[in-house]
């Protein structure tokens, strides 16, 4: 990883952890998911289990799986697919929240799709 892709990091860290600051006086409940994706929100997907929150932010768009009820660890999955690319997934065992993932979309549609143990959420083509 060269210098500049790194600086661009540590900025973009910098700004998401001075947002959730900011966010968390303001709104709690979107805080959480704030902390991980830099931009504006655009959509919330919930399920049973929890919700998939999606922001956007240029041509970028971050989501966030976020289990309704913390705390155990159980199979978590994100993933974000720009229409014509491949899907960005994170899954694994997790006690709070899978991701975030992001991918450049440009303006092109988007796929998201989120599963907290035997719930799940998949979006069909959205932000088109």
């Amino acid at each position: 990883m060269g210098s500049g892709a790194i600086r661009r990091r540590l900025a973009l860290g910098l700004a998401m952890l001075t947002a959730s600051g900011l966010l968390a006086v303001a709104a709690p409940g979107d805080a959480h998911a704030a902390a991980y994706c830099a931009g504006r929100k655009v959509r919330t997907l919930p399920f049973s289990t929890g919700s998939v929150v999606v922001y956007k932010r240029g041509g970028y768009v971050c989501a966030v799986t976020l289990a309704k009820n913390p705390g155990t660890k159980r199979k978590m999955s994100v993933s974000v697919r720009a229409r014509g690319g491949r899907p960005v997934v994170d899954e694994g065992h997790y006690k709070h929240h899978a991701g975030p993932v992001t991918v450049h979309a440009g303006r092109r549609c988007v796929w998201v799709k989120g599963r907290v143990g035997g719930g799940s959420v998949s979006s069909g083509w959205i932000l088109c």
